[in-house]
């Protein structure tokens, strides 16, 4: 028999095919089965306008068979079959897909896709195969016809024998190699995990002869072995059912099914967008964090389905970062894909369903703090750190998006509050958010600097993770109001008569800060007497946007530049050691420069900075001690 060569350009087309389209070999049986699909709605689309066909769902199905002997994998189905000619079109000339044809002739518009609209997926058979033969029945033909093909080289058509209309693929699949395992294509497990992974949402019946055992009859101990015809897939998925159908019990298995945590899903968005684009999803809001989560190997993303199949296990356009701890899936027809359907093309309908999402993500996670508050907590000490960064990531951008659904302990509830809570408490005389950063809340209530802010009864917010102040600075204002370090220079607060006190005490003993200034250096940018102490006798403060707590974060990070933040030395004039300074200034330099290091050392103990010299540190407090106090 004469072998058929391809056309140059599909000869070309399937080499470059088999080698690099496709990313996965096990792609070949979501391809196959969805084109099997494709042939049984087409009988479908045709019973609906020619009287003499009668469509009984029951009747048609799709089989997959494995010989592992002879190391030949069956894909058969009841589906239209092809002619001659259609075999010759379809299968002769790669990527004109007889799919797509047929769904442009019919005018398809009931909401069943064809699958298959690239027609290059029957060629990824030769990833796996050495051969692959065809044997197909068209509906109304009395003929069936057998193309076969050992790859690039070219095909062969002939009539053959075939009972039934519908079209069997056979493979004869590859030996193993040195580093290929062509075996797992054999093995009806492996093969029912790929249905289940790529296939399970086919409207058709998937069937396998799976191998079974039982107790024999008569026996309490001795099992047999048995094959058993079973259908593999769930065929009508999750989110194509009506949403009064479903109870929480059947999200929560559809996660668990779907391994999208070992937690249970705080909450579940279920979207049936019919609009400019259209699509549906079920998204999940999960209760813990994974174990990788934050680190470099956790891939966001959410399952890609076209019509049913799925076509990326982690899609990451349709998330932004700071919502990547969402999981779940999203089906569309709508989407442009590229010709192996593994990789979108970055189009306006990608983008439309993304903003949705995100969108959606936002609105439930509002609903959530509004109406269960303890269960948001919960899911705010899992993933609040990632909301914060969305805040800082990107100058910004999306930190309107973001900031009401911001949580921060409060100094004065003692639990975490919402920034809209903070501003609604507010007395009308206050001019700033307060916020106050540290490593622990125990930490930040210890903090001198807020002594001041506290005595006026304005709320503070404690900002403990690393990230609060980045953010902060990135929002710079919330509801119209500013947020204040409280130990920045200036806390805006309406002291007027201490203020004056202070400033004429500074002025007296101007020499003095002058000369602790030049004790400590580079170390300090000034001295001067603090406004916002009340019991404690020192405190540092800075200037400029970098806090201390900022210069600890960067510190901590590999290959910091070493910024230090402009760093103010306050000394409570109305405390006993201030009079000690006073007096070793006019008496004893020598003890004003130990009193200085002490009061500077102390001022970083507080803010859980290093000590530049621990050994000179005690060695300062050892003469302390022993030298009687002036």
């Amino acid at each position: 028999m004469e072998k058929k060569q391809f056309q140059a350009e599909s000869k070309r087309l399937l080499e470059m095919m088999i080698n690099s389209i496709y990313t996965q070999r096990e792609i070949f049986l979501r391809e196959l089965i969805s084109n099997a699909s494709d042939a049984i709605d087409k009988i479908y689309y045709k019973a609906l306008t020619d009287d003499s066909l009668v469509y009984d769902k029951d009747s048609y199905y799709i089989k997959v068979t494995a010989n592992k002997d002879a190391r030949l994998l069956t894909i058969s189905d009841t589906g239209i079959g092809m002619t001659q000619e259609e075999l010759e079109s379809n299968l002769g000339v790669i990527a004109k897909s007889g799919s797509l044809a047929f769904k442009k002739e019919t005018e398809i518009k009931d909401g069943h896709d064809i699958i298959g609209q690239f027609g290059v997926g029957f060629y990824s058979a030769f990833m796996v195969a050495d051969s692959v033969t065809v044997v197909s029945k068209a509906i109304g033909s009395d003929t069936a016809y057998k193309w076969e093909s050992d790859g690039a080289d070219g095909y062969t058509i002939e009539p053959t024998s075939k009972e039934t209309v519908g079209t069997e693929i056979t493979l004869k699949i590859k030996e193993n190699g040195e580093e290929d395992n062509y075996d797992e294509f054999l093995e009806p497990y492996r093969l029912r995990a790929i249905i289940k992974k790529y296939s399970d949402f086919i409207r058709h019946p998937i069937k396998m002869e799976i191998p079974s055992s039982r107790l024999q009859e008569g026996s309490e101990t001795e099992y047999e072995e048995y094959i058993e015809e079973q259908v593999v897939n769930s065929m009508v998925p999750i989110w194509k059912k009506n949403k009064s159908e479903l109870t929480d019990a059947d999200y929560e298995a559809f996660y668990q099914e779907k391994r999208y945590g070992f937690d249970k899903p705080l909450k579940h968005i279920h979207i049936s967008a019919d609009g400019a684009v259209v699509y549906n999803a079920i998204l999940f809001i999960p209760e813990n964090t994974p174990f990788d989560y934050y680190t470099k190997e956790y891939e966001k993303g959410l399952e890609l389905y076209s019509a049913g199949v799925l076509i990326m296990d982690k899609c990451g356009d349709l998330l932004p970062d700071y919502f990547s701890f969402v999981k779940g899936m999203v089906d569309s027809e709508d989407l442009s894909l590229n010709i192996s359907r593994e990789m979108l093309q970055h189009d306006r309908q990608l983008k439309l369903i993304a903003k949705n999402i995100k969108n959606k993500i936002k609105s439930q996670l509002q609903t959530l703090l509004k109406d269960e508050r303890e269960r948001y907590e919960t899911f705010y000490k899992a993933f609040g750190r990632q909301l914060k960064f969305g805040v800082y990531n990107e100058y910004g951008r999306d930190k309107d998006l973001l900031q009401d659904l911001l949580l921060f302990h409060s100094s004065t509830e003692k639990k975490l509050v919402t920034l809209d809570e903070y501003i609604g408490r507010m007395p009308e005389d206050q001019k700033y958010i307060y916020y106050a950063s540290g490593s622990s809340i125990d930490r930040i209530e210890k903090l001198p600097q807020a002594e001041m802010v506290a005595d006026k009864g304005y709320e503070i917010l404690y900002f403990t993770d690393d990230i609060d102040e980045f953010a902060i600075k990135i929002l710079t204002s919330y509801k119209e109001k500013e947020f204040k370090n409280v130990s920045s220079g200036d806390l805006g607060l309406d002291e007027n008569e201490q203020e004056n006190k202070d400033e004429a005490t500074e002025n007296e003993h101007k020499d003095l800060f002058e000369e602790m200034k030049s004790i400590l250096g580079d170390k300090v940018k000034s001295v001067r007497i603090s406004k916002r102490l009340r019991s404690h006798p020192v405190c540092l403060t800075t200037e400029g946007e970098l806090t201390i707590e900022m210069e600890k974060i960067l510190a901590a990070m590999p290959n910091n530049e070493n910024v230090k933040a402009d760093k103010v030395l306050e000394i409570n004039s109305n405390h006993e050691v201030f009079a000690s300074l006073k007096n070793s200034y006019e008496n004893d330099k020598e003890k004003l420069g130990l009193y200085t290091n002490l009061l500077y050392h102390q001022a970083l103990l507080i803010e859980g900075l290093p000590i530049e010299d621990p050994v000179q540190f005690t060695n300062d407090i050892c003469k302390v001690m022993v030298t009687p106090s002036a």
